[in-house]
């Protein structure tokens, strides 16, 4: 029986030549990215091609997913937020296709490899970097002085606020892959546990699986909001630099 890792390993599916020294190969995790593009799109589609005064179920979860992000986002940034609602709502579908699409049995969750969670992160991290100094100028470095502190402090203060604008993209990344990552090892783990103690004994780490695999479900969707909170929180940030 393959290891617990062994769910997480990247193959290659289409070995294309490498670009400028880049293995550019359609892997595992790319055919999952794209599967989780067609889903939301059908999903969307789904939900909105009837338009019902009475909505049915796929509209209706199409408009609430649709309502609860919109919500989230005016929540944290106000009516200066509605332009960027589409890059949040793709982002938020994304990662949650992403994470539900992980729990299938044989299937790839690309949310639990860190190098697809940390560009996601840094598209946030360079695209409100981006909209801030569009929108205030220069005077986007005043976000890393704090307002009332004694001057001989900010030799100590601004490092450290600079430092931690900058591990944003980390922190964003690692909170994400690191969630995903341990739950399916677990749930694989405990997997392994079943085959070994057998008929007699195996009843009970597959009890145990049943619940973890629901409660995977539930941190599935609280990644997901986490990501997309934690992205208009910073959006705010750019939008109105209060410290």
């Amino acid at each position: 029986m393959a290891g617990p890792l062994e769910q997480f390993k990247i193959k290659p599916l289409i070995e294309l030549p490498k670009l400028g020294g880049v293995d550019i190969s359609y892997t595992n995790s790319a055919l999952w990215m794209t599967i989780a593009v067609a889903v939301v799109i059908l999903f969307l589609v789904l939900g909105s091609r009837q338009r019902a005064l009475v909505p049915g179920r796929w509209q209706s979860m199409a408009e609430m997913s649709y309502e609860f992000v919109g919500n989230m986002l005016t929540d944290q940034t106000g009516a200066a937020g509605k332009p960027y609602f589409p890059f949040v709502f793709t982002l938020f579908m994304f990662i949650l296709a992403g994470n539900l699409l992980g729990m299938v049995p044989y299937s790839f969750t690309f949310t639990s490899h860190i190098i697809v969670t940390f560009g996601l992160a840094f598209v946030v991290f360079l695209g409100v970097t981006v909209i801030a100094f569009i929108k205030h100028g220069f005077h986007f470095f005043s976000f890393f002085v704090p307002k009332g502190v004694p001057a001989v402090m900010l030799f100590l203060l601004v490092p450290i606020e600079i430092l931690s604008y900058l591990i944003r993209p980390v922190s964003l990344s690692i909170r994400l892959f690191a969630n995903m990552m341990a739950g399916h090892t677990m749930l694989k783990v405990f997997a392994g546990f079943v085959i070994g103690l057998g008929v007699l004994g195996g009843w009970a780490p597959m009890a145990l699986n049943v619940v973890l695999t629901g409660f995977e479900v539930l941190v599935a969707f609280l990644q997901t909001y986490v990501f997309a909170v934690l992205t208009c929180i910073y959006l705010n940030d750019a939008l109105h630099l209060e410290h």
